[in-house]
């Protein structure tokens, strides 16, 4: 096993029910690996034992359902394979940086699959991978006219996150009338996302 492996889940918005959580404690038995969970009104924890290290995952409750809250640094390649299975499972979103000798990868993921990857050495980025808009006209009008913030939100993430690249190639092209209008666009989408927030 590589003993510089280490990744890092960051952003995390994964969701789960009892028996997705009861499933991924039998694979990490199943795996050999030592583990503890308590559970409260709001929170489940479990404690897995990965080597000298204690990794601590923290799951919210939500009505009937959990959420997996927090960051987390992995440097068990066993334990980062569940963990990403888990997030592929759940069609999950989440920010990956995976580091190697002195380069670091990054996956965006929504809905479980890689929507970007870039390699960052030093200071020079590389968008090795970036997926196209996917989200059909139908699917908008859909969450436009949705009354529940939870249906909106991933799509008015995934539209920032298309609108913020637009801006950046815009101001790398030196395209000023194109920037303004991304400019003007994100303002627009930050607003509703702050009204969805509150």
């Amino acid at each position: 096993m590589n003993k510089s492996y280490e990744v890092e889940y960051c952003n995390l918005e994964l969701r789960f029910d009892r028996r997705q959580i009861q499933h991924l404690i039998r694979d990490l038995i199943q795996e050999g690996y030592s583990l503890y969970w308590s559970e409260t009104e709001n929170m489940l924890l479990i404690s897995i034992r990965t080597g000298r290290k204690l990794v601590k995952l923290r799951f919210q409750r939500v009505r009937n359902r959990f959420k997996i809250v927090g960051d987390y640094t992995i440097k068990d390649e066993k334990l980062s394979l569940l963990i990403e299975k888990l997030i592929n499972d759940t069609r999950g979103h989440a920010v990956v940086k995976r580091f190697r000798d002195r380069q670091i990868v990054i996956e965006n993921i929504m809905f479980g699959e890689i929507i970007r990857l870039v390699e960052v050495s030093g200071m020079e980025h590389k968008i090795i991978y970036q997926r196209k808009p996917f989200v059909t006209t139908e699917e908008m009008i859909q969450a436009f006219q949705s009354k529940r913030a939870e249906q909106r939100v991933p799509v008015l993430r995934y539209e920032l996150d298309y609108e913020l690249m637009c801006l950046h190639e815009a101001l790398q092209e030196g395209r000023t009338e194109d920037a303004d209008a991304s400019r003007e666009k994100l303002a627009l989408l930050r607003s509703e996302m702050l009204q969805l927030e509150m």
